[in-house]
């Protein structure tokens, strides 16, 4: 691809400017903001794919409306890097995701343009109704309220909640379906096929577009004629599909489908609309990764790419000479599909995550056992205990901070009824450069006041393989397992599993200054501390507990027993999470020993890399050293003396 020089891009700061331009100019600058995205993003890791394919809709939008007074939001926010770059962000777009500079989502604090914080999918529905209703209430009666949901976010049980209610209300709320077939991965259900009806019905298309020509005509002959052919065009609609309009059986008028990469035929379209009161939602057709071939020919590989070569294709891998520790997520991938090797009620769950979670190689090999319901966290948990009460062994994969839209279902319909389902908590703790959305910081204290529950993590890869192993081979209730992005250790594959006894922690080193307790992977900043500490005369013993839920008291009366000094270290939330269970132990039975927690604080932690944000929330191998040297510092006085 060839480089463009920006020449109407870099006249474009604010979306006022982009009205200054004519609308046959709108196509070259949609060709340029691609290409300056494609540009970024290459050297600057980000999500590429549903950014490109919104560019046209994007530009139109903010040549239409009038923002930041008509309010857009996004849904799910990575669509939304056009629109930082045409609000002012286009100069700092290459901080995007870096510690300190912009968030790669809509965020309010960062810019007025960015109406409301979308990190998480199927929200803008919902919090587009509370807005419009909010204009109404103000007397605010010309405001525009737009939401653009796609990427799969329809999907979600709450965007249907959305849909629900506002077409019960008379509130100006247009909502664009940004119809791309596809979240990370293709989209799946009932709707993905009732969309696909649509979108291919050649006479209904035709006869739309029919009418909305005829009506334009009218329009200088007779004020607000397509409100009075509206009653034709909805029955018509009936036949024509052989079924009523889900959107407009909801309330809704439904206005499409039309090309989402025709900018021009765009603002005609949405400058209607505009004029049209009441809840409307208008259904675009794009293309994810539009405008880049290679993001084109393979969707869900570059919807995130990471690095890449922008002219060859070619995503930049790490070619160390030493072999390189898989993800833990293709740990879990490939160890359910040997699980389920040995155990034929073994079956996998996913809320549209197979390859992010990898459950797409138990998916390649047992089709039948695995099942993706979409962004549908809720559904997927209550899926799961349903398959647990007719005696399978679901493996419901959900990232930890999407776990939080389902946490009633965990409580009432998993954990409440002790059925036999094990959830699979990916990118638990710090996440990195997704920030604050994204960060599975919470899991532990809301998991752990939860009866009927085991709650572990796994040091390493291999006890990943172990505790996977453990999870089903005995019949525990509800087991948890949380495990982080990214890399540790070389499993060894051809060890055979190990059954771990359950609420059993182990010792990692014996010592006599300090214990250093640890949950989960941050026990390999324990490991490193510990050697660190010797050269400073510190004695320290480390204990992996490896489960939060039951906890080893046994173990934990040895410890309280020897030592004086204790440091707790988890990659979660410090209020009401390892550590605290730690000291609610100490303190129920009677110990007195000084107790120093390490972990994420009481504030939400914005994005960057994660040794970046393991400094800021103190709790690296550098922090357990800090910690360490200061409770027993009078004690290193006295040996050196």
């Amino acid at each position: 691809m060839d480089e463009v020089r920006n020449t109407l891009l870099d006249t474009i700061n604010i979306p006022a400017d982009i009205k200054k331009l004519k609308p046959e100019e709108l196509v070259t600058l949609s060709n340029e903001l691609r290409q300056f995205i494609i540009e970024v993003v290459s050297n600057n890791s980000g999500h590429l794919g549903a950014s490109l394919g919104v560019v046209e809709l994007t530009i139109a939008l903010h040549y239409v409306f009038n923002t930041p007074y008509d309010q857009l939001i996004w849904d799910v926010g990575h669509q939304a890097y056009g629109h930082k770059i045409l609000t002012g962000r286009k100069d700092v777009f290459h901080s995007n995701r870096k510690y300190g500079g912009i968030s790669g989502f809509p965020k309010m604090a960062e810019s007025e343009y960015d109406s409301f914080g979308v990190g998480h999918s199927s929200t803008s529905i919902s919090a587009a109704l509370g807005m419009a209703v909010a204009a109404q209430l103000n007397g605010e009666d010309e405001r525009q309220i737009v939401a653009v949901i796609g990427d799969g976010s329809l999907t979600g049980g709450l965007a249907f909640e959305g849909l629900n209610n506002a077409g019960a209300s008379n509130s100006n709320l247009l909502v664009i379906l940004n119809d791309n077939n596809m979240a990370i991965d293709p989209n799946v259900g009932a709707l993905k096929e009732y969309l696909l009806d649509i979108t291919t019905s050649r006479t209904y298309n035709k006869f739309k577009n029919d009418v909305w020509n005829m009506l334009g005509v009218l329009g200088k002959i007779k004020p607000n004629p397509r409100r009075v052919i509206q009653k034709i065009e909805y029955g018509l609609k009936s036949i024509l599909l052989k079924q009523s309009n889900l959107f407009e059986s909801l309330n809704f008028r439904y206005f499409g489908p039309i090309d989402g990469h025709n900018v021009t035929h765009l603002v005609k379209t949405l400058s209607d609309l505009k004029n049209i009161p009441g809840p409307k939602i208008l259904h675009v057709i794009t293309t994810k990764g539009k405008g880049y071939k290679f993001a084109e020919e393979d969707q869900t590989k570059w919807h995130a790419p990471g690095l890449f070569n922008m002219h060859t294709g070619e995503i930049f891998r790490t070619t160390p000479e030493t072999p390189q520790p898989p993800k833990y997520q293709d740990v879990f991938g490939h160890t359910l599909v040997e699980l389920a090797d040995l155990n034929t009620k073994i079956v996998g769950i996913t809320p549209a995550m197979a390859s992010g979670c990898s459950m797409k190689f138990l998916m390649d090999k047992y089709p039948k056992r695995v099942f993706d319901v979409g962004i549908a966290e809720q559904h997927a948990v209550t899926f799961s205990a349903g398959l647990a009460s007719k005696g399978f062994i679901p493996f419901c994969n959900i990232y930890s901070s999407f776990m939080q839209r389902a946490y009633d279902q965990v409580i009432h319909d998993a954990a409440l009824q002790k059925l036999q389902v094990v959830f699979c908590l990916d990118r638990a703790g710090l996440v990195g450069e997704d920030g604050a959305t994204h960060h599975g910081a919470y899991d532990l204290p809301f998991m752990r006041c939860i009866p009927n529950l085991t709650i572990s993590a796994p040091m390493n890869e291999e006890e990943l393989r172990n505790l996977m192993y453990t999870s089903q081979a005995d019949n525990y209730g509800t087991f948890v397992i949380r495990y982080p992005r990214g890399n540790g250790v070389i499993p060894d594959w051809k060890k055979p599993f190990r059954k771990l006894p359950v609420g059993k922690g182990r010792m990692i080193k014996d010592g006599q200054d300090i214990a250093i307790l640890t949950l989960g992977t941050v026990g390999n900043f324990a490991v490193e501390a510990c050697q660190l500490l010797k050269s400073e005369m510190i004695d320290s013993a480390h204990f992996d507990l490896r489960f939060l839920k039951p906890l080893d008291t046994e173990l934990l009366h040895t410890i309280f027993k020897r030592f004086q000094h204790v440091i707790t270290v988890e990659d979660g939330a410090l209020n009401g999470g390892f550590g605290s269970a730690i000291s609610e132990f100490m303190t129920d039975n009677g110990y007195s020993a000084s107790v120093k927690r390490l972990g994420i604080p009481d504030s939400f932690i914005e994005h960057g890399s994660l040794p970046e944000l393991y400094k800021e929330c103190g709790y690296d191998t550098a922090a357990i050293v800090s910690a360490a040297k200061s409770m027993v510092g009078k004690k290193i006085l006295s040996k050196v003396g």
